[in-house]
């Protein structure tokens, strides 16, 4: 899938890092270490001018790419087409450093197993 921005709901660890999330009334949990980058935005087509030695969160996007598997509902028994070996998404998400908000980015395609 390609880039998209889609606010997300993300509950993070003491330590900061993405534990679980709530994205289109569905709950996920994070089944991998999440690893986290910086990439550069147009900070310069947002604000008018940035601060001298001023990075992460002005200059600079936190980027978090993370592996869920769905949470069932607690009233809810696991839907039969999701087996317990369920194919783990893989997210990227990014958090807006002042505001603490969550959005997902990216969605990507998971690989499929090919038979002959």
């Amino acid at each position: 899938m390609g880039m998209f921005s889609e606010s997300v709901d993300v509950v993070c660890s003491a330590a900061g890092q993405p534990e679980s999330l709530t994205w289109a009334g569905a709950s996920y949990t994070v089944c991998a270490e999440p690893v986290r980058w910086y990439e550069r935005r147009q900070w310069w087509a947002e604000e008018t001018r940035a601060p001298l030695g001023s990075g992460p969160g002005v200059v600079d996007h936190e980027i978090w790419r993370v592996q869920v598997l769905s949470s069932p509902m607690a009233s809810q028994p696991p839907a039969p087409e999701e087996p317990d070996g369920a194919e783990p998404l893989t997210l990227d998400l990014t958090r807006h450093i002042r505001s603490n908000r969550w959005r997902l980015l990216r969605i990507h395609d998971a690989l499929h197993r090919r038979t002959a």
